[in-house]
């Protein structure tokens, strides 16, 4: 059994709900800017706007009186739309007015929306104007739906628009209502609902409390910092618990600011300017941005000259003098020169690519977890790290490896402040992973002599031979990913004979990289090329992990919006 309490970093102020969260931001930051973003992002000449934690805390009061006004006290409402200010205050406003938010996926297609605005039982939606023809539809036939409400201008009578809310609840605050001030929050009744990111063909609805979400916030606090002057850029789903719970509501935590990003495509130009320092993201997202700066510098043909300066560099950080920031400046420029730290979990990352980021001077924090642990078990700290792992068990938390081989690996249970209530309206599969307090997470892993977490890979998704061997997938697809112009692989097993199970590989590589690698050529003579290098990586790996047949594409998997590879849907197609 594990948990690190003796290991904090620093100590935090422990907040049990979204009400301690906001008086913590008024007494504290007020006059800091939290949130940056541009009025309209498709202008060539954008108008900037920043608000400050005072309106922040203003807005969430009005909002909140005036969904109070409409008599939604106790209700669920689902809250669905881009990264944006309003998504931000329709949260807090939900929850501390003692309502139940439902974040869903913007990027559902329309039949799954209706599919779990019905699963959820909601009785209002807050929205952005695009889903407004699927969310009257749904109100048309769906009697449950009580009030649509749209974060933008909508013109038709049957939608009510959030500015007119928010007026109206700020009119009802100036005349001395006081509903809103007079909400107790019940820190450990059911607050959020979530659906599971669908890795799966079967969502379920995670039911947490505010107190799941705060114990992991006050947790995260003593082994990582964010400071008041740190900026954060909000660029995975924001209806995702690790964005929602590190960058909205940590970001909040700490007096930072969160500027909005403007799509994929802007990541790198975002980053410059708003001098983002703090930038939280999945592995396939930084291993990209990494191997196109690695091309770069051996295009220059600088890659021995980096090398070197990196040796220099860490051997200077024994003596605790840090020149990265001076040395490889160029190359940071690429990151827009103000990153200092960069969260990123849903996956595990290359360990190259781990200590290539560091030693650039860019600290690269890896975290575990789950939505039904909202979410963080484990991460690396701001002063143990340890590549390959997944960081150290957060300090309220217990955890333990439940019946390891001989090597130690089994499957990774933990137990704690920050484990969910239960699956909304599923006994069954709630008492099928929570046993006496301890939740089944459905990862295998070990933990090291130190207390660093390993995972090795998902329960459901190990490959088991005939001879009785496991083989987990996600080992082998890391030795495949390191191939510099591969973007993903997927590795599955396939019939042989009745005697041999034969481990394949389906492999996406990047089109633009491929040819720069290895020039205009065809699709047979790039997959023999490829094939070459898995030879390779199978004289690494003991002879039953081999990867005996390959397919080749420049099509990308299926993924879920946190860019995790729905592996049901890509074995379907294999």
């Amino acid at each position: 059994m594990e948990n690190g309490e003796s290991r904090k970093v620093y100590e935090a102020e422990e907040i049990y709900n979204y009400k301690e969260l906001l008086d913590r931001v008024q007494n504290k930051f007020s006059n800091n800017i939290a949130y940056k973003f541009k009025k309209d992002p498709t202008s060539k000449t954008p108008e900037y706007v920043e608000i400050k934690y005072k309106q922040v805390v203003e807005d969430v009061k009005a909002l909140s009186t005036g969904l109070l006004e409409e008599n939604l006290e106790g209700k669920k409402i689902v809250l669905i739309g881009n990264n944006r200010y309003e998504w931000c205050i329709s949260y807090l406003a939900i929850t501390t007015g003692n309502m139940i938010v439902v974040p869903l996926d913007k990027a559902l297609p329309d039949n799954e929306i209706e599919t779990l605005i019905k699963m959820s039982g909601a009785e209002g939606v807050i929205f952005d104007k695009k889903y407004t023809d699927i969310m009257l539809k749904i109100k048309e036939e769906n009697e449950n739906i009580e009030i649509l409400i749209c974060m933008d201008d909508e013109k038709d009578l049957k939608i009510k628009k959030y500015n007119d809310i928010l007026k109206k609840g700020k009119e009802l605050l100036e005349k001395g209502d006081k509903r809103y001030s007079n909400i107790k929050i019940d820190s450990d009744k059911a607050s959020i609902m979530l659906f599971t990111s669908g890795t799966t063909n079967f969502p379920k609805a995670v039911l947490l409390s505010q107190r799941n979400i705060c114990s992991n916030i006050s947790a995260i606090a003593t082994w990582v910092k964010i400071y008041p002057n740190d900026t954060l850029l909000s660029f995975l789903p924001i209806h995702h618990t690790f964005e929602c719970t590190i960058t909205f509501l940590y970001g909040l935590y700490s007096g930072a600011a969160v500027a909005f990003c403007d799509g994929l495509k802007h990541i790198q130009k975002n980053l410059a300017e708003y001098k983002i320092s703090v930038f939280v993201a999945v592995p396939l997202v930084l291993e990209t941005m990494y191997k196109k700066i690695q091309h770069a510098i051996e295009e220059k043909g600088k890659t021995k000259l980096i090398n070197t300066m990196s040796k220099i560099s860490n051997a200077l950080l024994k003596c605790h003098i840090d020149l990265r920031k001076v040395f490889f400046k160029q190359v940071l420029d690429n990151f827009g020169g103000h990153l200092r730290v960069v969260f990123y979990g849903a996956a595990p990352m290359n360990k190259d690519t781990i200590i290539g980021y560091n030693n650039l001077g860019i600290d690269l924090v890896q975290g575990y977890g789950l939505t039904e642990t909202s979410p963080v078990i484990s991460a690396e700290t701001d002063k143990e790290k340890r590549p390959g792992s997944v960081g150290l068990i957060l300090p309220n938390l217990e955890a333990r490896i439940d019946n390891p081989d001989k090597d130690g690996v089994g499957e990774i249970t933990v137990k704690g402040p920050s484990i969910m209530l239960g699956y909304y309206k599923n006994e069954k599969a709630t008492k099928e992973v929570l046993k006496d307090g301890w939740f089944s997470t459905g990862d295998f892993g070990y933990i090291d002599e130190d207390g660093f977490l390993y995972v090795t890979g998902r329960k459901k998704d190990i490959i088991v031979l005939k001879n009785g061997k496991n083989v987990y997938p996600q080992e082998i697809e890391f030795l495949i990913n390191k191939i510099p112009y591969v973007i993903e692989s997927l590795v599955y097993s396939r019939e042989k004979s009745k005697t041999d199970t034969m481990l394949c590989a389906k492999i996406v590589y990047d089109e633009e990289m491929i040819k720069q690698y290895l020039g205009e050529k065809t699709q047979k003579e790039y997959k023999d090329i490829v094939w070459k290098e898995i030879k390779e990586i199978n004289k690494e790996l003991p002879i039953f992990k081999h990867v005996k047949d390959i397919t080749l594409t420049k099509e990308p998997f299926a993924k879920t919006t946190t860019q995790k590879v729905k592996r049901y849907a890509e074995l379907k197609r294999v």
